[in-house]
């Protein structure tokens, strides 16, 4: 029991986070390659996304994980003969618990802990992108204004960055001292001072004016080091939101006498998001085994299906009810726990109909429907492909 669920259930999970970061892949490609970034940081990006993913991932693998397991065993017949010889799917459930337990302690430290961190991360590495702290963002063939009196223009770049090419350099004191520079090569050196870096230029002219010379002085370089200032980078902001916080620290935000009374609403709608999202996971094994099993003498995939647009549709609903919550309409314990406790019956309700009615099938009208819709779209195939195939014949 416990292979027949583990390799569906770790394939499900990897396969779900991969789209999921496909997704997402090419817009931060996009967002990278405009801010003028290093690739490495989409990487990075990327990781800080999975354990958002995983949130979603852990719970829908362990969904199709018990369903493919208990609809395999079904569809040969085993399933049969173990109630034949008195195990109960009650007894047969223990080995998935096993399984629920543990990832829901694994989506817990996911969710409570590893989550918040990973958000801010995220939003760090946007925020450091757009103001250029990864370092200098220079586009090739561009003038770049790296402050109000600096300007570079750089023809080539190779090596990332490391070997520059056609560099034109413009710099302008407050004393109105200007200096420009123009270079055949170059590259940019690190300081011990972080804001400070070294532009090393080699073969080219430098053309130093001021007030007080008569006309320009022109000096000709095969080395020259030109000290660059970088701008100021303002400092990114501490974590905050409901998002960004732990469990410990969103309960806390919740219980403080002195906090607002819509920020202690957001606090206690994400924090009761959280802890429901996990608490549902012991009720998936139950509703995994009522979709599992179709009618006999039937080997529709029906439940498969049924089983992704369960879980999808109970998280979207509280995904709403948590922003209702948040807005302070609805007291959030209500607007979470009641899709809950709702949902939490339906799932009862369809395991005692599979589990201890006989012959209780709670998706087997569905699957008929299902059925006879199939047996009908085939119909008009035919029809259609006969009629046109006799056409065809005909000229």
């Amino acid at each position: 029991m416990a292979r027949l669920i583990a390799v569906p259930l770790f394939a499900s999970l990897v396969i779900a986070a991969m789209l999921l970061v496909l997704d997402r892949m090419q817009r931060l490609f996009v967002f990278v390659a405009t801010e003028g970034g290093p690739v490495s940081v989409v990487w990075r990006m990327l990781a800080n996304l999975l354990p958002e993913y995983l949130g979603l991932g852990i719970p829908i693998g362990l969904m199709l994980g018990v369903l493919l397991a208990f609809r395999r065993l079904a569809l040969s017949s085993e399933l049969d003969i173990l109630r034949a010889v008195g195990l109960s799917y009650t007894r047969l459930l223990k080995v998935p618990y096993l399984f629920a337990i543990g990832l829901a302690a694994l989506n817990l430290v996911i969710v409570g802990f590893i989550q918040p961190h990973s958000k801010y991360a995220y939003e760090r590495l946007r925020f450091e992108l757009r103001s250029s702290a990864l370092g200098v963002s220079i586009k090739v063939g561009e003038f770049n204004n790296l402050g109000r009196d600096f300007t570079i223009r750089i023809e080539q770049s190779a090596d990332e960055g490391r070997r520059l090419s056609g560099i034109f350099v413009r710099m302008e004191s407050k004393s109105g001292q200007s200096l420009a520079v123009t270079a055949s090569h170059g590259q940019f050196l690190a300081t011990d001072d972080p804001d400070t870096i070294i532009l090393r230029l080699s073969d080219g002219v430098l053309v130093n004016d001021a007030p007080g010379f008569e006309t320009p002085r022109i000096l000709s370089f095969s080395s020259h080091d030109l000290p660059i200032d970088l701008p100021k980078i303002e400092q990114f902001r501490n974590r905050e939101g409901d998002v960004e916080l732990s469990l410990p620290e969103l309960f806390r935000a919740g219980m403080a006498p002195d906090t607002k009374p819509l920020d202690r609403a957001k606090a206690w709608s994400n924090f009761n998001f959280r802890v429901v999202e996990v608490a549902m996971m012991f009720l998936l094994p139950l509703a995994a085994v009522a979709f599992a099993i179709p009618p006999k003498r039937s080997t529709s995939a029906l439940g498969v299906f049924l089983s992704i647009v369960f879980i999808v549709t109970y998280h979207k609903i509280n995904q709403y009810a948590e922003s209702v919550g948040a807005l302070g309409r609805v007291d959030p314990f209500l607007a979470l726990w009641g899709p809950f406790v709702l949902v939490g019956a339906l799932i009862a309700w369809m395991y005692y109909q599979t589990a201890y009615v006989p012959g209780g099938q709670p998706i087997g009208a569905l699957e008929r429907q299902f059925a006879k819709v199939a047996r009908l779209v085939m119909r008009v195939v035919r029809r259609v492909g006969g009629h046109r195939f006799g056409k065809l014949e005909e000229a």
